[in-house]
């Protein structure tokens, strides 16, 4: 009953309303801690020096292509 007055609502908004339903809808249709996390607040902890090496690190990695792919490390944690 519910699913049918949400279709009669929808058949009777604007056109140019649409979009932002599509995206409310879209939005409550996504698991619950993805939406916590779209909501969370953003981090506000400073970047370490520890933090700021391991991120220029990474991306060193990825840019020489020198990481482990997913695979293996799912391998080696027996998850596959």
């Amino acid at each position: 009953m519910i699913r049918g007055a949400l279709h009669d609502l929808i058949e009777r908004l604007p056109d140019e309303e649409l979009p932002i339903a599509k995206r409310f809808l879209e939005y409550l249709a996504i698991n619950p801690a993805y939406r916590a996390a779209l909501s969370a607040p953003p981090d506000d902890e400073p970047v370490t020096e520890t933090d700021a090496a391991a991120i220029r690190q990474s991306q060193e990695e990825v840019r020489s292509a020198s990481i482990t792919p997913h695979a293996d490390i799912l391998r080696e944690f027996g998850m596959r």
